[in-house]
């Protein structure tokens, strides 16, 4: 009798593992006390670019050691959305400590509004509405496998600073940024760990580097 009860349950479909979603953490959570430093100018922020490989959900890695031109996913693995956008969601959090962030031409169009919400105004110059815009391109972001064991998040992406204005844009810098984190254990866990906090520092060098065009003139 136990001998078809073992049959029967070996023939009985096994329930399908569902993948696990993530995302780079629950970010704040508590009120960050408020910043005595001077308030930075507003900032537009475009929605960043990634190319076809990196647009959908799955968490890639590649095999340096075996063939690293391929990209592959983890089959039970994904992110909760494409990592651009999660880059976008945590790069705003940041800035916005110090700065209003904006969507691209919400600052064009507020002021638009204000100028005509009030005739009595003379009419501002052409340079008073411009914006500066920060647009991000994200080119890899992948766990890469150096051996079996041993690997890192790989990021890599370019920003691009302009500022907007009725006359025009003006490309004021443009910077490429690689960061690489290494991962605490050889799987989809440890790659989604690396490569959050390699998203983190990619963000303070992006805040650092912003700072250095202000000192070298421009007027953020």
């Amino acid at each position: 009798m136990s001998f078809f009860l073992v049959l029967a349950a070996c023939s009985l479909p096994h329930p399908a593992q569902s993948p696990v979603v993530y995302d780079f953490g629950p970010g704040a959570r508590q009120q960050v006390p408020a910043n005595r430093m001077a308030p930075l100018p507003p900032l537009e922020v475009s929605a960043p670019r990634a190319n076809a490989a990196l647009a959908g959900q799955a968490v890639l890695y590649r095999l340096a050691y075996a063939d690293a031109q391929a990209l592959k996913p983890y089959t039970l693995a994904r992110w909760s959305m494409p990592p651009a956008q999660l880059i976008d969601q945590r790069l705003r959090e940041q800035l916005g400590l110090r700065r209003a962030v904006l969507g691209t031409g919400e600052l064009m169009a507020a002021t638009a509004a204000r100028r005509g919400a009030s005739s009595a105004l003379a009419t501002p110059s052409a340079g008073s509405a411009a914006a500066l815009n920060l647009r991000l391109e994200l080119e890899e972001f992948s766990q890469l496998f150096e051996t079996q064991d041993q690997s890192t998040g790989l990021l890599r992406l370019r920003a691009t600073l302009m500022r907007r204005s009725p006359a025009g844009d003006t490309l004021l810098g443009q910077r490429s940024f690689i960061v690489q984190t290494p991962a605490s254990t050889p799987d989809a866990a440890g790659g989604v760990r690396a490569l959050a906090a390699a998203a983190d520092q990619a963000i303070r060098d992006i805040e650092g580097w912003l700072a250095q065009v202000q000192a070298g003139g421009a007027a953020l």
